[in-house]
């Protein structure tokens, strides 16, 4: 971002994806189903990297709806706010989803993540997958300095990551992608 090098906005969260693979490789686990995390460019300038994706790879530009390609992806999550510690995940509307994450969510209440909420949040990659019927979710997080000091300033550095919060965020993330690639069915889309 402007005047900095984007840390919390948002290397923090590809550091996290990344992390949160290298978790599931270093164990050795054999999901059942193809994990994959993406890297967006263009998010603050309306999304672009997330919505092309999207629209050149998982939907009918027609139906405005997930195409073949898209039905087969069962859920996308995402991390965009800082450094703070996952706190819970926003459900985006979608009720069918929450005894699922309920349950994911108890292994980690120790650890300070306990929320699963129906409310939704906007302004970041999701959105673009929920908007054709991918279920897509956002990870709720401790603000620290996000929206006081470092979102969109030239103190978005480096020094101002928490890396034991990355690293709960890290273990969170793995612990729901592998969960998701384990399931019989996908992650259920909104009625």
């Amino acid at each position: 971002w402007q005047g900095s090098t984007g840390a919390t906005d948002n290397a923090a969260g590809c550091a996290v994806m990344m992390e949160a693979v290298r978790i599931l490789k270093a164990l050795g686990v054999q999901p059942r189903r193809t994990i994959r995390i993406a890297l967006w460019s263009g998010e603050e300038q309306g999304l672009l990297g997330s919505r092309n994706y999207v629209r050149n790879n998982l939907t009918d530009t027609v139906a405005r709806t997930a195409n073949a390609a898209g039905q087969k992806v069962s859920v996308y999550f995402n991390l965009d706010n800082g450094t703070g510690k996952i706190r819970g995940i926003y459900l985006q509307g979608n009720e069918n989803a929450r005894p699922i994450f309920t349950e994911w969510m108890k292994s980690f209440y120790d650890i300070g993540a306990t929320t699963v909420t129906l409310q939704n949040t906007g302004g970041t990659d999701h959105l673009a997958f929920d908007a054709v019927g991918i279920p897509g979710f956002q990870f709720i997080q401790d603000q620290i300095e996000y929206n006081t000091r470092t979102h969109h300033t030239n103190m978005d550095s480096y020094d101002h990551l928490i890396a034991a919060d990355l690293q709960q965020a890290a273990t969170v993330i793995a612990a729901f992608v592998y969960n998701a690639a384990m399931r019989d069915e996908k992650i259920p889309r909104k009625n």
